[in-house]
C-alpha cells in the first residue's frame, strides 16, 4: 500500500532533487545524476568515535573526540555539513521539503546499511522535538528520518522512549560550552527503555554532539547498554 500510494503521489508531485530544486531526471531517482556527482560524502580517514573526517590516517580521533568523553559508544555520518547538503536540511526542516528525507535515507542504507545492522540494535529512536516547536513546525525531521531508515534496514523505531521537557534555543547560535550545558537536561525516557539494550539515535546534524551526547547520557543512565548514532552530515565543531 505504501508503494502504491507514493507511485500515485510521484505522478501528482513529481520529485523535486535536493540540489538543483528541479524535477529528478531520470524520473524515479531521488536526485539528479549530475547532481549526486560532487556532493560532500565523507570519505578517507574517520574518527573512530564520532565519525568526522580526520586529515591523518594515523590519528584515531578528531580534536573533539580526543579531548572528551562521550556517553554514545559510535556514530556515523554520511556527508560534510556544507555546500548543497547544507542547504537541503535547512529546506527540510524551515520549508517542508520532506521528500528529501527519502534521498538522505536511501543513501546512509546504501552507503551505511551494513554498519548500521552490525551494530545489531533493538531500535532506533529519533532526537525528538520541543512539543510547541514541533506543532508549529508540523512534523520533527528526525522522527520521518529514523521510520524510512527503520523501514529500510528493517530496525524498529519508537518516538514514545525519549521526551524533550525543554524548549532549548538552536545550537548553532551557541559555542560548545553554550551547546553541552543548552541541552544538558533537556532530555527524559520513558521508563519501559529498559527492555532495550541497543539503541540508535537519528538526527539530522552533528556538530559537537552535546545533543546526541545529552540523548546518550539519559538512555544509559535508565539501563541502555550501547548507544549509537545516525546523522545525515556532521559539522566541523570548535
Amino acid at each position: 500500500m505504501i508503494n502504491i500510494r507514493e507511485k500515485i503521489v510521484s505522478v501528482l508531485y513529481p520529485r523535486q532533487c535536493p540540489v538543483c530544486r528541479e524535477i529528478v531526471y531520470p524520473k524515479g531517482d531521488t536526485i539528479c545524476r549530475e547532481c549526486r556527482n560532487g556532493l560532500p560524502y565523507i570519505s578517507g580517514a574517520r574518527c573512530r568515535k564520532c565519525s568526522k573526517p580526520v586529515h591523518n590516517e594515523v590519528v584515531e580521533y578528531c580534536y573533539d573526540c580526543s579531548r572528551k568523553k562521550h556517553f554514545y559508544n559510535e556514530g556515523i555520518s554520511l556527508f560534510e555539513h556544507k555546500g548543497s547538503i547544507k542547504d537541503a536540511i535547512y529546506d527540510i526542516k524551515y520549508n517542508n521539503k520532506r521528500e528529501y528525507l527519502d534521498f538522505f535515507a536511501d543513501e546512509i542504507v546504501l552507503r551505511c546499511g551494513d554498519r548500521i545492522k552490525g551494530w545489531k540494535a533493538d531500535v532506533i529512536v529519533p532526537v525528538p522535538l520541543y512539543k510547541r516547536k514541533e506543532a508549529k513546525r508540523g512534523f520533527n525531521q528526525a522522527a520521518e528520518a529514523a521510520e524510512r531508515i527503520g523501514r529500510r534496514l528493517d530496525i524498529p523505531v519508537s518516538g514514545k522512549i525519549l521526551y524533550r521537557i525543554q524548549d532549548t534555543v538552536p545550537q548553532k547560535e551557541l559555542t560548545d560550552k553554550g551547546r553541552k550545558k543548552n541541552v544538558e537536561n533537556a532530555f527524559i525516557v520513558n521508563k519501559n527503555i529498559v527492555k532495550f539494550k541497543k539503541v540508535i539515535i537519528v538526527d539530522d546534524i552533528y556538530t559537537t554532539g552535546s545533543t546526541i551526547d545529552s540523548c546518550a547520557g539519559v538512555l544509559r543512565n535508565a539501563g541502555v547498554e550501547k548507544v549509537y548514532f545516525v546523522t545525515f552530515s556532521i559539522g566541523d565543531g570548535f
